[in-house]
């Protein structure tokens, strides 16, 4: 049980609550501090104008709303707006966007009832997760549609994910005893206005990232060991006249990988004496996507890092329209909701992991292709040449996914259409950034899994499985567990769909259906 409200909730804290099914409670003083903004807005609204509040929403916001009509006008925002199409996303996005919403009602500037909050903790820590869909956010006002579907969850309607069925949410609450919530005064605003989806969806990528990054470490640790090359590649000397601390850590790791390497070559005891040859058989430089990784992945390190700064700093923002703010007596009305900060990060995560796919590519093609390696039968190939195929067939598909991660890394973050009747005349498509961020770096795993395997195969043609490094041997039987190097010409699909799940950080739970 960890607790949360008091201070800075970390993506590394949400990973805990998403994928080992940490339970969260709400700290006492966040609690006081959602019962004190709630009632400083009961009191403040009276005899005002509050948009939201007894007006209508967007362009219709200069009409105003009868003090009978408050409630239904909160009921009719969340039904109107479930609007949602495509496909049903994976409850972990749900639950992180979940997560993230709650966070930043604890923060007391939001004006919610605390049956809110309660709700939101119960149906987090009971891994109910309302069906959400993957097109309708334009992440201007917040992601509308998308949270208008989680609001629909919070009064008891539509359908969730529960014990790995789609049940409806009346359903669900009953099984887990607990209750929707009843509206008071701005809590289907509160919901939908802010842009917690696309955050969520964010904290799940880069956790995902993050993973990858190590993952594509470890390939290029793996084959640098299995060339042989020379250590200075990954030196600290040469790297840290770079003053990047991207490229610094990614040199740093794979030196931590390959210590104690009995393969590696010191320049030095090679190349820095008298020698007599006119032409060397092993290459005095390897080629870029080996011996440059520090170079190559040091900007991808760094691009992860910033955007968990700004992912971390919008968890704990708050993201309303209007802000409830009893502490200066006032309420606040702009546009906290528009998620330009996680669009624009995304949207550099998503080019940054493309190009992490772009150079297992490469690897991949330089394993293959005997004529760049001089020391491997081409493709890998075990069997009789001609007759055999080797792995001829995986990379094709590991071409072809690099290749739509190269289309899909266009920006999304500039693509703004006016809508809402103009009244969002610029918007920032932030949920559409995290969720093709998402698919790019799902690619990747693909494309990983694939270099993993060509490595393993490698490995074992030129029979250097017992001698790699402790760091490298561990990685390798990993891959072993899936991948077995091979002779026989077999089909390798399965292979790659089970090393790419088993290289991702994976959810302790049990994978749902698609509606119907």
């Amino acid at each position: 049980m960890a607790t949360i409200g008091d201070q800075i909730l970390t993506v590394d804290q949400i990973k805990g609550f998403l994928y080992s099914n940490e339970l969260l409670e709400i700290s006492d003083k966040a609690l006081e501090r959602v019962r004190k903004n709630h009632q400083f807005l009961k009191d403040f609204s009276i005899d005002k104008i509050i948009y939201g509040i007894n007006t209508g929403f967007g362009p219709m916001a200069q009409y105003r709303v009868s003090d009978e009509d408050r409630k239904t006008l909160q009921y009719n925002l969340i039904r109107s707006h479930c609007s949602g199409t495509g496909n049903a996303l994976d409850p972990v996005y749900v639950k992180a966007a979940m997560i993230v919403r709650l966070n930043s009602f604890l923060i007391g500037k939001s004006g919610v009832h605390e049956s809110l909050v309660l709700l939101l903790r119960d149906l987090v820590n009971n891994n109910i997760t309302p069906v959400i869909y993957e097109h309708g956010g334009v992440g201007a006002s917040g992601d509308l549609v998308q949270l208008a579907h989680l609001g629909q969850c919070l009064i008891g309607e539509g359908s969730v994910h529960y014990n790995g069925k789609i049940c409806t949410a009346a359903e669900a609450f009953k099984a887990a005893g607990i209750k929707p919530i009843d509206i008071q005064i701005r809590e289907g605003l509160a919901v939908m206005n802010g842009t917690s989806f696309m955050t969520g969806i964010g904290v799940v990528n880069l956790i995902q990232a993050q993973q990858l990054l190590d993952w594509s470490i470890n390939a290029a640790s793996l084959i640098n060991e299995l060339i042989a090359s020379y250590d200075d590649y990954f030196s600290a000397e040469l790297n840290e006249v770079k003053l990047h601390a991207g490229q610094q850590f990614v040199a740093s790791e794979i030196r931590r990988r390959l210590a104690g390497s009995s393969l590696i070559k010191s320049r030095a005891n090679h190349l820095y004496k008298k020698v007599d040859e006119m032409y060397f058989e092993d290459k005095v430089q390897e080629y870029y996507s080996i011996r440059c990784v520090p170079q190559i992945v040091g900007p991808i390190a760094d691009t992860i890092q910033y955007a968990t700064q700004v992912m971390e700093n919008e968890v704990n923002s708050v993201n309303d329209n209007p802000v409830v703010d009893q502490e200066t007596n006032n309420i606040y009305h702009g546009g906290n909701f528009h998620g330009d900060y996680i669009s624009l990060e995304m949207d550099k995560v998503k080019i940054a992991i493309t190009k992490l796919a772009m150079l297992a590519e490469r690897q991949i093609n330089y394993l293959m292709n005997s004529k760049l390696n001089n020391m491997l039968p081409p493709f890998l190939n075990k069997g009789v040449l001609g007759l055999n195929f080797g792995l001829q067939g995986i990379q094709f598909t590991a071409t072809s996914t690099v290749a739509e991660c190269q289309t899909l890394a266009n920006p999304m973050y500039v693509h703004s259409i006016p809508n809402n009747n103009d009244n969002q005349d610029i918007v920032s498509m932030g949920t559409n950034a995290a969720l093709l961020c998402a698919k790019v770096i799902e690619n990747a795993y693909q494309v990983l899994a694939i270099e993993l395997m060509s490595v393993t195969q490698a490995i074992d043609i030129l029979e250097l499985t017992n001698r790699l490094s402790v760091s490298n041997s561990a990685v390798l039987a990993t891959v072993h567990s899936v991948f077995v190097p091979f002779k026989e010409d077999q089909p390798k699909y399965k292979e790659i769909q089970q090393l790419s799940a088993k290289m991702r950080v994976s959810v302790q739970q049990t994978s749902v259906p698609q509606p119907n």
